[in-house]
């Protein structure tokens, strides 16, 4: 057979490349909700604990003082994702209305239920983990030093998992978020202890 005559199959160099082309837009979304959730629910019920801890050295007000703060973050997560996405989801949805050739995007519009329940899920999951050290600790003090400890290495594990998602520094990531949970339990028990002191404290 001439060689001329054979049949040729060209593959065109433009197009994507599966791996190297991943679009993080959809990803992003509940990698935000979930990430910062779970370090607010961290870094909120162990300020809260460390606060009523301040003044309070019973398991019992604490324990119940971490829970309500549970339900009600978890419910301000939750409505406030909810909002906000919804938002952002009218705010798209009437832009491409007004635009010309965006059918094949309407898939990717924000999904405002599943940003909520993302959001308050995980600071449930992120939470409870200040609250499970606290309460099968009977010393104050220890249960105190637990809490912190506990949380520090949550909050690295969740922004090492959120920086190796997001494809940045892990290191760079933990340090940062470790730092402002130590620096939001440190304001918290300082300024519940002064209070406390100067005549607030029941």
């Amino acid at each position: 057979m001439d060689a001329s005559n054979q049949l040729q199959i060209v593959i065109p160099n433009d197009l994507p490349k599966m791996e190297e082309e991943i679009d993080y837009s959809e990803r992003a979304q509940w990698l935000r909700a979930a990430v910062l959730g779970a370090n607010d629910g961290l870094v909120t019920i162990a300020s809260l604990i460390l606060g009523v801890g301040a003044l309070k050295h019973e398991a019992k007000a604490i324990i119940l003082s971490g829970l309500a703060g549970l339900f009600a973050g978890a419910c301000s997560m939750a409505i406030g994702e909810f909002v906000s996405v919804y938002t952002q989801h009218d705010i798209e949805k009437a832009q491409r209305k007004r635009e010309e050739g965006n059918g094949e995007e309407r898939e990717k519009l924000p999904n405002p239920w599943q940003a909520a329940g993302a959001s308050a899920l995980a600071f449930a999951l992120g939470g409870v983990v200040p609250l499970l050290a606290a309460v099968f600790i009977a010393d104050h003090r220890v249960r105190m030093g637990v809490v912190v400890a506990a949380t520090t290495l949550g909050l690295a594990g969740f922004g090492g998992v959120g920086a190796v998602l997001g494809r940045t520094k892990v290191v760079r990531s933990c340090v940062r978020v470790v730092v402002g949970g130590w620096v939001a339990m440190a304001i918290t028990f300082g300024l519940t202890k002064l209070l406390g002191s100067s005549g607030f404290g029941v």
